[in-house]
């Protein structure tokens, strides 16, 4: 290696054109960033011009359009003025241009007068302006969204005013009806094929638009409607932005008295073309500088080098020294191979090393100094170490991180060797790295591992199952895999707490390795989902015997800190290679897809994949991702069915029924979605979405000045168990300004006997509130006769089946005679559902039943029908020695 003068002497020469090009290049550099500067502040300069000179052409445009309306309005409202656009037009008082025609409507909608003869006389009371206007949306000009106009069938924009009648009132509209293209038909100049001219809406939707050079084409480039927070501007938008992709300076002004801003858009591209190809020449005249540069450059360093490398052999040795003691905490050794009569390396011998290198195999400095690799190591290991060395001759470089053989001298457990070869031999670099690799394997296996359960992880599974299928591919044997849910373990959560649902999780994580062969590998993949990989099995019996085994041990209670009786299930989904898959995410994917069908034949079970699954899980999931837009979308109505009293015959109360209005199928009845809603979780906010519907039509019905009845809404357990159904309602009544007692909730037996302390809470709350509490279809559900006492509600619902009951015998008369006795006893009121005959409400009468819900009345009707009900002053029923019919229809 040259000492430092030789260094210096060599690159003075390189340093010194180095410094000139960099000058050179600095310079150059500078005059292109003026060159795009340059090229900036024009681009921005004839955007602006351009956006200036469309917004006058645009405010002279829209306010002859303005004035047309308004001489319209004029001579409509001024009596004494025939009003006739036909006659004026053929007088040349509106434009004869095709692009713009003038329009009377009067308050109806009807065409009254235009200037566009087209024989037809079209209804314009159903349009957006026109009820806009007759709403007195605005005292000027309003201009409407682009739409089809049908008399031209062109798309338009309306500009129109409000005509009045002499008192004030509503007598019809004057527009304008102009085409889009119109409004961007005088702006062509400065403008390429790719930038374009608009005209928006100030809050973005895009009225007109058109493209530079000439061309008609209408393209809307912005991917969303830009809002222009100021009067007017000039900016660089991202690509993002665009349809195309590609960046545009933009340049805006805000009309004077009209909503509306003119854009202009600028091709970055375009903008920057002429700066390109100035800053292409500076770079060629630069890079040709940098050329003479470059070879003085090398002329000059070889010259210096020529002279200074008489000293190079002089420095080898100390050379390889210093790549020999590169870190402090390294062994090393400068190693000179001894070559044979045919000029191969026959052994090799260690010329120096320092303290630290010898340690590393439990000797002395001065030990090595001298010796013959041959002579120090055992057979095994010098093998090995000549290969390394002859293969650092041959390549004159090798690295690697070994880790160290039982039978090798050194003292550690992992090493990192470095051998380069030098002029005079080989240098090698030794550290002893046992320290990092074991924190590197502590770290790979906290990776690798589920922090709450100590099991395998996700990632974990991601390496070992394509493993594990290769193996049985190659063993010709068969592998199995489980893929385990547990059911009702969001309650868990819910209902207690995630500290108690992360003790059962602890627990549950137990018992499957309890569950399973010792060879068999449990997997946490998240939440309350396992995995269970079963190698070296020979049946699928064994495997459902190990499924069942894990199924039952799960079934039972689990006892947690926050209390006893915790009660889960495992739904189970099994795929086997090779039939269900021949690859670990096949086989993952069967197994999920079984367990959706485990849970969709009652939870608790196992379930092998079939074929056809596949196909029942895609239909689930799409019914799933339309209930859950329908949700976001509010796709949902309420109908009402109405509860009368038996002895007064008088709309007494009502029942909220949701109904889903699909987009494609049309209504959709409750029992279709209801249960799904359930299993996914969407109930709650389905719940929500009734609740606030339900107050605010009681609050319409209010302002229409209808008497209000109490309206029942139905509350799944899961609601009461989520534990913000009584916010919700309380909410919604502070909002719409009701009284609690115009709300009553229809909740399940199962529900009621729920012990929870969040369920317990939310009926405290309900009955704080106010609100009557009801059971729905009672008879049904866990509770009986017995248990009547025991059910703290004001009102039962009792289920159908027992009203079909009441006429076919003497048993179903009783039974329901001891419900209504029994709930006139403990203060209850008592509905029947389900009455279809004049027979069963004649027997309800009979049994002294307070309230009646069923089709004889009426079946669930929408809110505009329910509301001709509520007007009705009189009896809904007939009376006791009237003929009976239904009054609602079925």
């Amino acid at each position: 290696m040259l000492d430092w003068k030789g260094i210096v002497q060599i690159l003075l020469w390189p340093l010194a054109c180095l410094l000139f090009i960099v000058v050179l290049w600095s310079i150059t550099q500078d005059q292109i960033n003026q060159e795009k500067e340059n090229a900036w502040q024009s681009a921005f300069r004839q955007t602006s011009a351009a956006a200036s000179s469309y917004a006058t052409q645009l405010n002279q445009t829209i306010q002859q359009i303005d004035q047309m309306v308004l001489n319209l309005k004029y001579d409509w409202e001024e009596p004494s003025i025939p009003v006739d656009l036909e006659k004026k037009k053929r007088w040349g008082l509106f434009p004869n241009d095709a692009s713009v025609f003038v329009t009377a409507i009067d308050a109806r909608g009807r065409l009254a007068t235009s200037t566009l003869l087209t024989g037809t006389h079209p209804d314009f009371s159903t349009t957006e302006f026109f009820q806009q206007q007759k709403s007195g949306c605005c005292a000027g000009l309003l201009i409407s969204k682009p739409e089809l106009a049908k008399r031209v069938d062109r798309i338009v924009i309306r500009f129109s005013r409000r005509l009045n009648k002499a008192d004030g009132s509503f007598d019809g509209v004057a527009f304008a009806s102009v085409e889009s293209s119109y409004l961007s038909s005088f702006q062509d100049e400065g403008l390429s094929k790719t930038d374009f001219i608009s005209l928006r809406m100030t809050n973005g939707p895009l009225l007109a638009t058109r493209l530079g050079g000439n061309s008609h084409e209408f393209r809307v480039y912005y991917r969303q409607d830009p809002i222009f927070p100021t009067q007017a501007g000039v900016a660089l938008e991202s690509a993002e932005k665009f349809r195309d992709g590609k960046a545009r300076i933009v340049a805006w002004r805000k009309l004077q008295g009209y909503p509306l801003v003119a854009l202009a858009a600028l091709s970055e591209h375009e903008a920057l073309a002429s700066y390109r190809e100035l800053a292409q020449s500076h770079r060629q005249a630069a890079k040709i500088g940098t050329l003479l540069l470059a070879l003085l450059a090398i002329g000059g360093t070889y010259f210096s080098a020529h002279i200074a490398w008489r000293r190079q052999r002089e420095e080898d040795v100390r050379e390889t020294y210093r790549l020999a003691t590169d870190a402090a905490d390294e062994g090393f050794a400068m190693i000179r191979p001894i070559y044979g009569k045919e000029n191969e390396a026959v052994d090799f011998l260690i010329e120096d090393c320092n303290e630290r290198g010898a340690a590393l195999i439990g000797k002395q400095r001065q030990d090595l100094i001298g010796a013959h690799v041959s002579q120090l190591l055992p057979t095994e290991y010098r093998d090995e170490v000549f290969l390394l060395c002859q293969r650092t001759l041959e390549h004159g470089f090798s690295e690697s991180e070994v880790r160290v053989p039982s039978y090798s001298p050194l003292h550690a457990t992992w090493i990192y060797r470095r051998m380069i070869r030098s002029s005079s031999g080989l240098a090698l670099t030794v550290r002893d790295i046992s320290e990092a690799k074991h924190h590197e394997e502590a770290l790979s296996h906290l990776a690798n591992s589920d922090a709450l359960t100590k099991l395998p992880n996700r990632r974990w599974l991601t390496t070992f199952l394509p493993t594990a299928v290769k193996h049985a591919e190659h063993g010709a044997q068969r592998l199995a895999v489980l893929f385990i849910d547990l059911d009702n373990f969001k309650n868990i959560n819910d209902t207690m707490g995630h500290e108690a649902g992360d003790e059962l999780l602890q627990q549950a994580a137990r018992r499957l390795k309890d569950a399973v062969r010792a060879s068999d590998h449990v997997v946490r993949l998240g939440g309350d989902e396992f995995t269970v990989i079963l190698e070296h099995i020979n049946a699928g019996d064994d495997v459902a015997h190990i499924a069942q085994t894990i199924v039952s041990a799960l079934k039972v209670p689990f006892t947690l800190a926050a209390g006893t009786g915790n009660q889960v299930n495992a739904s189970i989904g099994i795929s086997m290679y090779p039939q269900d898959g021949t690859d670990a995410e096949a086989l993952l994917k069967h197994a999920d897809i079984a367990m959706y069908a485990a849970k969709a034949a009652g939870k608790g079970r196992y379930h092998f994949y079939q074929s056809h699954l596949s196909d029942a899980l895609l239909v689930r999931m799409s019914k799933e991702r339309a209930l859950r837009h329908a949700i976001d979308m509010d796709e949902f109505i309420v109908h009402y069915q109405p509860r009368v009293g038996v002895t007064s015959g008088t709309l007494s109360s009502m029942e909220a029924l949701v109904r889903w209005e699909h987009p494609e199928r049309g209504t959709v009845c409750p029992a279709e979605f209801i249960d799904l809603a359930e299993d996914i979780g969407l109930v709650v906010p389905l719940g929500e979405l009734v609740i606030n519907k339900v107050c605010a039509q009681l609050a319409q019905w209010r302002s229409q000045g209808l008497d209000l009845v109490p309206v029942s809404i139905n509350v799944s357990p899961q609601q009461l168990k989520n534990g913000h159904v009584s916010a919700s309602i309380a909410s919604c009544i502070a909002q719409h300004g009701l009284d609690a007692s115009l709300i009553e909730v229809e909740i399940t037996e199962t529900a009621v006997i729920d012990n929870s302390q969040t369920v317990s809470r939310e009926l405290a709350e309900l009955r704080r509130l106010g609100i009557t509490l009801m059971i729905d279809d009672f008879g049904t559900g866990h509770s009986s006769l017995a248990q009547l006492h025991r059910i703290d509600v004001d009102v039962l619902k009792v289920d159908q089946e027992f009203t079909r009951a009441l006429c076919e015998g003497v048993e179903g008369y009783t039974v329901f005679r001891a419900i209504v006795s029994m709930a006139a006893a403990l203060d209850m009121c008592v509905v029947a559902e389900g009455v279809e005959t004049p027979e069963q409400l004649h027997a309800l009468r009979a049994l002294s039943c307070d309230e009646i819900q069923g089709h004889f009345i009426s079946k669930a009707i929408a809110a505009n029908e329910i509301s001709r009900i509520m007007r009705q002053p009189r009896s809904l029923l007939p009376l006791p020695h009237e003929p009976m019919h239904g009054v609602g229809g079925a």
